[in-house]
């Protein structure tokens, strides 16, 4: 996967240079992820009851657990990593080239005298910058190295409901 030759639009709608969709492959471990939380409460349930254990005993346990799940997870996703940051470098130097040619001729032309004499700044097409290379340059400049969202990464996490006091998975 990671060899395949992508064409990547840093500028595109979808977050992660179009691979943002990506991000929701996360819901498909849910399921992986609630077997493996079960399989280590259940030891460590065993352990406490049975042999005297406390559940302060166990915290590396959880903690690697939680590690390799999180591993299993998103690890795929970053395969895209290398790709999608030469596309965020390839925008922002282009974009970059862009907005420093835009703001140079625009300081040229009416700062420094070299509008057409009589011209009116009002109505101008260069009177003020292009809010689409604008908003481009701002979708390069935050794009992620990995199609992946906060959210997606918490809709993995169970959600407490401080009404029912009961953990609900998602």
């Amino acid at each position: 996967m990671s060899r395949i030759d992508l064409s990547l639009v840093p500028t595109h709608s979808r977050p992660g240079g179009g691979l943002g969709f990506l991000s929701n492959t996360v819901y498909a471990f849910i399921p992986l992820a609630v077997a493996h939380g079960a399989l280590l409460a259940g030891l460590i349930a065993n352990r406490i009851f049975y042999l005297g254990a406390g559940l302060v005993d166990f915290k590396i346990e959880i903690i690697v657990v939680l590690a390799f799940l999180l591993c299993v997870v998103l690890g795929p996703l970053m395969v895209f990593a290398p790709q999608l940051a030469q596309a965020k470098r390839t925008g922002n130097r282009g974009y970059g080239t862009l907005a420093q040619r835009y703001v140079r001729e625009f300081d040229a032309k009416w700062l420094r005298g070299g509008a057409p004499a009589g011209e009116s700044l009002v109505g101008a097409a260069t009177s003020s910058p292009s809010p689409t290379w604008g908003n481009s340059f701002e979708v390069v400049r935050t794009m992620r190295m990995v199609p992946l969202t906060r959210d997606a990464i918490l809709q993995l996490a169970p959600r407490h409901s401080r009404r029912s006091r009961r953990w609900h998975l998602p």
